[in-house]
């Protein structure tokens, strides 16, 4: 099911009319800094423009509890692509919220291609890798960001930021858009490095309902200077849907937009 069309309208206005980011972010100075950190740690002081992944995958939907490949790829400034392998058949989903306006797409074992509802799209593309979403953050105007506090989470202490896309105080559907779009981003107080992101997704046809997502980020290790996670488990709901181990990390291979069609 799909939006119905005047909430849809809205959103695609409104997306298409986010202007190119420009200007340093502005909001919490400690939130900034803490984030600051991160990125410094999660990139080794590099540019990094592209990603790919690959590894195992375990999938969890139900009574299905099934484990395969994955391939996941994505862009600095907000393309992603998941492939998978699993014994049931192929999965995919693609999202570019660099693209104006933003688009997804998701396919399972028949291949019939989905649309992901702008509303699902005004998280993170690049869950899987933290350093993209939190390089978006420190170098958009379009971001507002503000410290929560020190908190335990799985038995470590963490230091919790929430940012939110910035919109005109003007607009109307502001306050549900920043809902829309908020993130909650949990940071080893000792290393800096994301421990968990949280964020909530919507049936297609209900912006109004959220179901929580979070993501869970272990096993860093060193990769051309970077530390990137190599596993990554995602729940839905506070269920484990997807658990992935990834052996094999390359980075700045060149990726092109072409990569990321939706169509």
């Amino acid at each position: 099911m799909r939006l119905k069309r005047p909430a849809l309208l809205l959103l695609a206005t409104f997306l298409i009319s986010i202007p190119a980011a420009a200007q340093p972010p502005q909001g919490d100075p400690q939130a900034f800094a803490l984030l600051q950190r991160a990125y410094a740690a999660l990139s080794g002081g590099q540019a990094i423009s592209d990603v790919t992944l690959t590894g195992t995958a375990r999938r969890v939907a139900g009574s299905d509890d099934e484990t395969g490949t994955a391939i996941l790829k994505a862009l600095a400034t907000g393309a992603s692509r998941l492939d998978h392998s699993f014994p049931s058949g192929q999965r995919s989903e693609v999202r570019n919220t660099s693209a104006n306006p933003p688009a997804g797409s998701w396919s399972g074992p028949d291949r019939i291609s989905h649309a992901i509802s702008y509303h699902n799209l005004m998280t993170d593309s690049t869950w899987f890798f933290p350093t993209f979403l939190i390089g978006r953050v420190l170098s958009s105007s379009n971001y507002v960001a503000a410290y929560v506090g020190r908190e335990t989470r799985d038995s470590v202490a963490v230091d919790h930021v929430t940012i939110s896309q910035k919109f005109p105080t003007s607009f109307q559907a502001v306050a549900l858009l920043q809902h829309l779009s908020q993130i909650e981003i949990y940071l080893d107080s000792g290393r800096f490095l994301p421990v968990a992101l949280a964020f909530n997704v919507h049936p297609d046809n209900n912006l109004g309902a959220d179901i929580p997502v979070e993501v869970r980020f272990s096993d860093y290790r060193p990769v051309g200077g970077a530390q990137v996670p190599f596993r990554v488990q995602k729940f839905l709901n506070n269920s484990l849907v997807l658990d992935l181990q990834f052996q094999t990390v390359a980075l700045n291979t060149g990726l092109t937009g072409s990569t990321f069609s939706t169509q």
